[in-house]
C-alpha cells in the first residue's frame, strides 16, 4: 500500500528515532530515506519539534494499540488479569529491535527542550496507568495501585533495554508485584 508523503516521513521517522534517537537521526536522514524533497518535508513539518510530537503521537497510538492487543491475548484463562501483564511484556522485550519505551527515551534525551514533549510522554504514561488500573480490582486504592505497577513496567523497561535481555527484568518485576501482593 502506497504512504502519502506525510506518512511516508512520520514512518520514516519513527524507525528512525526509535531506533537512533531523535538527536541521533538530522532531518537530511529523514528526507532521504522517506524519498522526498525538503520542501514537501517542511511543507508537512514546519520544523524538526513538529517531527518530533507527531512521532509521539503516532507512537502512542501504535503502543497503546499493541499493549491493549497483547493484554488480551495473554490474558489468563484463571487468576487476576493482571496475570496478563508479564507475558506481554516478554513479548515486546523480545521483539526485533526492541529498545525500551520511546517516552522514556524521550524524557530522557530531549527532557523540557522540545515544547510539548515532556507533556506528551506524562500523558502516555497516564494512559498505561489506565490500561493497568482496568486489570486491577475495583476499589478505593485502585489508582494507587496502577501507579505502582506502572512504575514497576517503567523499571522493566529501563532494566531489559539495558541488560539487552528482558528475562532477568521480567524475574525482578515479577517478584515485585508479588511482593506487594499485586500479582
Amino acid at each position: 500500500m502506497d504512504l502519502s508523503a506525510r506518512d511516508r516521513i512520520l514512518a520514516t521517522a519513527h524507525d528512525l528515532f526509535y531506533r537512533d534517537g531523535i538527536r541521533g537521526t538530522g532531518i537530511d536522514r529523514v528526507i532521504a530515506d522517506a524519498g522526498v524533497t525538503k520542501v514537501t518535508f517542511y511543507r508537512h513539518f514546519p520544523s524538526k519539534n513538529d517531527l518530533v510530537l507527531a512521532f509521539l503521537a503516532h507512537r502512542h497510538g501504535l503502543w497503546m494499540s499493541w499493549f491493549t492487543d497483547a493484554l488480551q491475548r495473554h490474558a489468563p484463562r484463571k487468576g487476576p488479569p493482571l496475570g496478563a501483564l508479564l507475558p506481554a511484556l516478554a513479548e515486546w522485550f523480545g521483539s526485533d529491535g526492541y529498545r525500551g519505551c520511546a517516552f522514556i527515551n524521550v524524557a530522557a534525551e530531549l527532557g523540557p527542550s522540545v515544547p510539548g514533549a515532556l507533556e506528551a510522554v506524562r500523558a502516555h504514561k497516564a494512559d498505561m496507568a489506565g490500561v493497568i488500573a482496568s486489570l486491577l480490582p475495583a476499589g478505593r486504592t485502585r489508582r494507587a495501585d496502577a501507579a505502582a505497577v506502572a512504575l514497576i513496567v517503567d523499571g522493566a523497561i529501563v532494566q531489559a533495554q539495558m541488560a539487552g535481555d528482558g528475562a532477568d527484568a521480567l524475574k525482578a518485576a515479577a517478584r515485585a508485584l508479588r511482593a506487594f501482593d499485586l500479582a
